[in-house]
């Protein structure tokens, strides 16, 4: 059993860390279960022996919900790193690094804001591995990778996705606009956004028309800098995840008579469970850890 000693009592042992995972990005003990080939009672024990473990309760759980607790949240940012060194320890002694073509499509957002970090990590670690780069909608690239042309796919959804997602972190949307410029409250609100179908511009216009705020669309782009320039400049309201904002943008809110809008979650989608997009998808998790996102809300 692969086991790593904690700083007093019982070693951390990595099986139930990678069950621990398992329910956390999944958001079910029963989708834990079955990717991990247990019973549910299995993928309980599991996470009851790990918190005897540790000494401290590391998930609270109601009839319909279940959220980490601050443990849990420093269990999950410091076990990632304990079983990635665990695999990349591996992959060394067996001397055998990752190579060939792997075919990846990303969101637009997301290969703008978050993908340089991950395929740097990921080239520092695996040199002779090639990555073939498609950007666009999330849904199109996920029925190119339903026809085989992808391999893995990095999105976002507003809904929790079940099996065949990985949740890599979930960050609240905001209302973004120009930090001087001035916003007249009385006129319909004016919005740039991305072309359907996008979760960003479904959840702004989903919220305007509950929260019965007149608004009329003046800017359409399918590049994230295009919407980013129109709210810098002034020229419209654009909805974005939190951690992409820049310099020049301000926020905007109840007090401008905007809805809350929900939170947006990124996932990685791999077509086959292979050791590369497994190290991939290693990297993207690595690189939203470095900011403030983890895993809050599950399904129970």
């Amino acid at each position: 059993m692969d086991i790593l000693p904690t700083a007093d009592g019982a070693p951390l042992d990595t099986v139930l860390l990678r069950t621990f995972f398992e329910v956390v990005d999944s958001g079910s003990f029963a989708t834990a279960a079955e990717r991990l080939s247990l019973t549910p009672s299995a993928v309980s024990g599991h996470i009851k022996r790990l918190e005897q473990i540790v000494g401290v309760g590391l998930l609270t759980r109601t009839t319909r919900h279940m959220e980490l607790t601050q443990a849990g949240d420093t269990l999950y940012a410091y076990g990632r790193n304990i079983l990635d060194l665990e695999r990349e320890v591996r992959a060394k002694l067996r001397g055998t690094p990752l190579r060939g073509l792997l075919r990846v499509g990303a969101s637009e957002d997301f290969a703008g804001a978050w993908l340089p970090k991950v395929l740097q990590r990921f080239r520092q670690r695996h040199p002779e591995a090639t990555i073939d780069l498609r950007v666009g909608i999330t849904a199109d690239l996920l029925r190119q990778q339903e026809r085989g042309r992808l391999d893995l796919v990095f999105g976002k959804q507003c809904s929790r996705v079940g099996k065949g997602g990985t949740l890599l972190w979930e960050e609240p949307l905001v209302w973004a606009y120009a930090e001087d410029a001035d916003l007249d409250l009385d006129q319909p609100l004016p919005l740039a956004v991305f072309p359907d179908p996008c979760i960003y511009r479904e959840s702004a216009i989903t919220a305007l028309n509950k929260a019965g705020r007149a608004w009329r669309l003046v800017f359409e782009s399918s590049s994230m800098a295009g919407c980013l320039s129109a709210a810098s400049s002034g020229f419209a309201v654009t909805v974005i995840a939190d951690s992409q904002r820049v310099e020049g943008l301000r926020l905007l809110g109840r007090k401008e008579g905007l809805p809350a809008l929900p939170v947006a979650r990124f996932y990685a989608f791999p077509r086959t469970d292979s050791p590369a997009c497994a190290a991939l998808i290693d990297a993207a998790r690595r690189a939203g850890q470095q900011g403030r996102f983890s895993p809050r809300a599950l399904r129970a």
